[in-house]
C-alpha cells in the first residue's frame, strides 16, 4: 500500500550491515503512502533458513515513530525507529525483516536487509 523512497539504516556502511551486540541502530525509511489509515504497525522479523523469528522492538506504533497520523493518500512519510541488538542474541548471519501495516493488516511497506551480528 506504499512505495519505499529512500531506506537508511545506521551505521552500516557496508552489507551485510554489522550489528554490535548491546548496541542499538537507526532505521529511516521515507514512503509514500497509497492508502489512508488511521495507524500503523511495525513488525520485524529475523529470517533464518526461510522461518521469520519475531524480532521484538521497543515503539511498534509507527504514529510514534516519526510518521503523523492519520496517514493520507499520496503523502510522503519518514519513518523512524531503533534496532536494538540484545546481547544475548546469538553471533549469526542473518536477514532482517521489516515491514509496517495500516488499520486492515495491509503492509504499507516492506524491506529486508542481510545482517551479521556480532559481539
Amino acid at each position: 500500500d506504499g512505495t519505499i523512497q529512500e531506506v537508511n539504516v545506521s551505521p552500516c556502511p557496508t552489507q551485510p550491515c554489522q550489528l554490535h551486540k548491546g548496541t542499538s541502530y537507526s532505521i529511516n525509511v521515507t514512503f509514500a503512502s497509497k492508502i489512508e489509515s488511521q495507524g500503523s504497525k511495525a513488525r520485524v522479523y529475523g529470517e533464518m533458513l526461510h522461518v521469520d523469528i519475531p524480532f521484538p522492538i521497543p515503539e511498534p506504533d509507527g504514529c510514534k515513530s516519526g510518521i503523523q497520523c492519520p496517514i493520507q493518500k499520496g503523502r510522503s512519510y519518514s519513518y523512524l525507529n531503533k534496532l536494538p541488538v540484545k546481547s544475548e542474541y546469538p553471533s549469526i548471519k542473518l536477514i532482517v525483516k521489516w515491514e509496517l501495516v495500516d488499520d486492515q493488516d495491509q503492509m504499507l511497506f516492506c524491506w529486508k536487509i542481510p545482517v551479521q551480528i556480532t559481539s
